[in-house]
């Protein structure tokens, strides 16, 4: 009895991934990362070249990433770069893929529909209850 409740408060933190973290405060990239963790799920920021991102590790790949299904990943990269790695993303299953304002194409959103993903556009901060322009 004990081991299944832990087992089951383990799983209740939730997952996102962070596409476009990024170490500046000013970026939505690092936003997302301080709104997300501010309301408890498990954060996996991703940028190239970052060890950490706000207390996180970060993960050069959502392929990194050490977790087999995620809850939400949330894009913040510009169209281009989106077209170069949402095929990683269809390769890491989540419930919902959010693209961010500026992060979306008519050839990427129906290349993510295409791959099966759950295509959700919007401000994914937002979507938590948080006003992005109001994280410190």
């Amino acid at each position: 009895m004990f081991l299944l409740r832990r087992q089951k408060d383990f799983r209740m933190k939730p997952t996102v991934v962070i596409l476009g973290a990024s170490a500046d405060r000013a970026k939505f990239g690092n936003r997302a990362v301080r709104a997300y963790a501010r309301l408890g799920y498990e954060v996996y920021p991703i940028h190239p070249r970052a060890a950490e991102i706000e207390g996180h590790r970060a993960y050069r790949s959502i392929l990194d990433v050490p977790v087999l299904r995620l809850d939400r990943i949330s894009i913040y990269l510009p169209p281009q770069i989106g077209l170069e790695v949402i095929d990683e993303v269809a390769h890491k299953p989540a419930t919902e893929v959010w693209f961010n304002p500026g992060s979306e194409s008519d050839e990427l959103l129906q290349r993510a529909r295409a791959l099966g993903l759950n295509v959700v556009q919007g401000c994914s901060i937002v979507d938590i209850g948080v006003n992005p322009h109001e994280l410190d």
